[in-house]
């Protein structure tokens, strides 16, 4: 029979874990990728365009990418994962 250490029983009686960074970093990353592809598609380069130069569609690239990294910050960072 094993006996059991402190660290086993209290993972035993963890009821839930916060997502935390790795997933952050997976919803980042698929912004990310979002983004970079929607540049593709307006003609730019991600990183690349000058704000007061670009055009609408860039715009509306970067407005995207900002609430998909405002939902990862809420969802990733602090959603209670069973």
């Amino acid at each position: 029979m094993k006996v059991c250490t402190p660290l086993t029983v209290a993972a035993m009686f963890a009821s839930s874990v916060t997502a935390g960074p790795l997933a952050y970093a997976a919803c980042q990353a698929g912004c990310t990728t979002v983004v970079v592809a929607c540049y593709a598609a307006g003609g730019a380069t991600w990183g690349a365009t000058v704000g007061a130069t670009a055009p609408a569609t860039i715009i509306a690239c970067n407005s995207a990418y900002a609430s998909c990294q405002a939902v990862c910050a809420t969802v990733g960072l602090f959603t209670p994962t069973p």
